[in-house]
C-alpha cells in the first residue's frame, strides 16, 4: 500500500531541495499536475474516432486523386485441410509438414507451396489501408509540426537551448503548451491501442518500444515540467515524420515515381540531419550538461536521460536503412522499397506469387502449344502415310498394268 505514494515522492520527480509543495506556489493555471495527462485518455479515444472518419470520408478521395493502385489477388482454392493447417498450426509449413500435406491432399510440393503462399497473400493488408493510415499520419504530423513550430519559433528556449533551464523546475506552462502535449501524448496513446490491427511491418517491434518510450517520455516530462526540452523533441521527431507519410502517399498512386524519389530524398536528408546530428547534439546535451548547470542529478535526471538514449539507439537503426536505401538508389540507380517501415514482412511473397502465376500461365501455354503442335504432327503424319499408300498403291497398280 505504501509503493503507490513512495512512487510520487518529490525525490523521484523534481532536483534536490524542489518539493510538490515549492511547485504548488505557482500559479494554478501554470503549473504542471500530474492528473493532468488523464485527458490524454478520452483524447486518445477521439483520434480512433476521428481517423474511422478519416479513413472512410477523406482518404477514399485523396486515394483517387494520386490514382491509388489496387493490387490483384490470387485466391487460394478452397481446400479445407490446408485451411484447416494454415488457421490452426503455422502459416510456414516447414519441407516435413509439406511432405506430409502432400500425402494427405494428394497435391505436389509446388502446389503445396502456391497455396500457402496465396493463402498468406489473401491476409496481407491492401494498399487501401495502407494507403488511409499513411496518409492519416501525414495530417496529424504535418498540423503538429506547423502547430509546433508557430508556438515555439519566438521562445527563448527555441534558439538557446540553455534557456530550457532558467528558472527550472518552476517554470511556467503556457496554454498552448499544454495542448500540445496532451494532443501528442494522446495521438501516440492511439497508435498503441490501434498496434494489433494497424499494418503490420518488418519494424514492428521497433515501433512498439518507440510508441511506448515517447508515451513515457511525455508523461514523465511533464510531471517533472520538462516541458520546455520536451516540446523541442516533439517538433524534431514531427519534421521528418510528415514527409516520409508523404512519400508513402504518393508511393501507392501511379505515375508519381520521380515524386516519390524527390520526397525520399529530401525526406532522408531531415531525418538524417535532424535525429544523428541535431537531436543528439542539442537535446542530449542539453540533458545531460547543460542541465547540470542549474540542479544537481536526480532520478528523473537519469530516468529521462535514459529514454533519449532508446529513442537515439532507434533513430540509429532506422538511419541504418535509411542509408541502405540511399546507396541503391545513388548507385544502383533504383529505390525498389521503403526498408525503414513501410514494406511488410511477407511483401516479397507477392512478387514470389506473381512470378509463379505468370510461370504457371507460362506453362499453361506452353502445354497448349505442345498439344496443339502433338496434333499438328500427328495429323502431318498420317496425311504422309496415307500419301505413302496411296502413292505405293498407284505404282502397284501402275506395274500392274505394264506387266499385262
Amino acid at each position: 500500500m505504501d509503493v503507490l505514494p513512495d512512487l510520487w515522492n518529490h525525490e523521484y520527480w523534481l532536483p534536490p531541495g524542489i518539493t510538490w509543495r515549492d511547485m504548488e506556489q505557482m500559479e494554478e493555471s501554470d503549473c504542471p499536475h500530474p492528473h493532468h495527462l488523464l485527458l490524454a485518455l478520452p483524447l486518445a479515444l477521439a483520434f480512433i474516432a476521428l481517423r474511422c472518419v478519416f479513413d472512410r470520408v477523406v482518404a477514399p478521395s485523396l486515394g483517387r486523386c494520386v490514382g491509388l493502385r489496387t493490387r490483384p489477388s490470387l485466391a487460394a482454392a478452397p481446400l479445407p485441410k490446408l485451411e484447416s493447417f494454415y488457421t490452426q498450426r503455422t502459416r510456414q509449413p516447414s519441407q516435413s509438414e509439406i511432405v506430409s500435406l502432400m500425402a494427405q491432399c494428394d497435391k505436389t510440393q509446388r502446389q503445396i507451396e502456391t497455396w500457402f503462399r496465396r493463402r498468406r497473400n489473401q491476409d496481407r493488408p491492401s494498399h487501401t489501408k495502407r494507403f488511409c493510415e499513411a496518409s492519416w499520419r501525414f495530417f496529424f504530423y504535418l498540423i503538429a509540426f506547423l502547430a509546433g513550430l508557430a508556438t515555439l519559433i519566438d521562445r527563448s528556449w527555441f534558439w538557446d537551448q540553455r534557456e530550457c533551464w532558467r528558472g527550472y523546475p518552476q517554470q511556467p506552462v503556457e496554454r498552448a503548451h499544454f495542448w500540445y502535449y496532451q494532443l501528442e501524448l494522446g495521438f501516440y496513446l492511439s497508435l498503441l491501442l490501434c498496434v494489433s490491427v494497424d499494418v503490420k511491418r518488418k519494424d514492428f517491434r521497433e515501433q512498439v518500444i518507440h510508441h511506448i518510450a515517447t508515451i513515457f517520455l511525455l508523461g514523465f516530462s511533464y510531471c517533472s515540467n520538462y516541458v520546455r526540452i520536451g516540446t523541442l523533441v516533439m517538433l524534431l521527431h514531427d519534421s521528418s515524420d510528415f514527409l516520409l507519410e508523404l512519400g508513402k502517399m504518393f508511393n501507392y498512386g501511379t505515375g508519381w515515381k520521380k515524386t516519390c524519389n524527390v520526397l525520399f530524398v529530401i525526406f532522408a536528408a531531415v531525418f538524417l540531419v535532424t535525429r544523428l546530428v541535431v537531436f543528439p547534439s542539442k537535446i542530449i546535451h542539453t540533458t545531460l550538461v547543460l542541465s547540470m548547470e542549474v540542479y544537481e542529478p536526480f532520478a528523473g535526471y537519469y530516468f529521462f536521460n535514459l529514454l533519449l538514449m532508446v529513442l537515439q539507439a532507434l533513430h540509429v537503426f532506422w538511419a541504418m536503412l535509411i542509408l541502405r536505401m540511399a546507396y541503391k538508389f545513388l548507385f544502383l540507380g533504383k529505390l525498389d522499397k521503403d526498408e525503414r517501415s513501410d514494406e511488410e514482412s511477407e511483401l516479397e511473397e507477392e512478387e514470389d506469387d506473381k512470378e509463379n502465376w505468370e510461370g504457371e500461365q507460362g506453362e499453361y501455354c506452353w502445354e497448349r502449344s505442345k498439344d496443339a503442335l502433338n496434333s499438328k504432327l500427328k495429323t502431318l503424319t498420317n496425311s504422309c502415310v496415307l500419301n505413302n499408300l496411296t502413292n505405293q498403291r498407284a505404282a502397284v497398280a501402275s506395274r500392274m498394268r505394264k506387266a499385262q
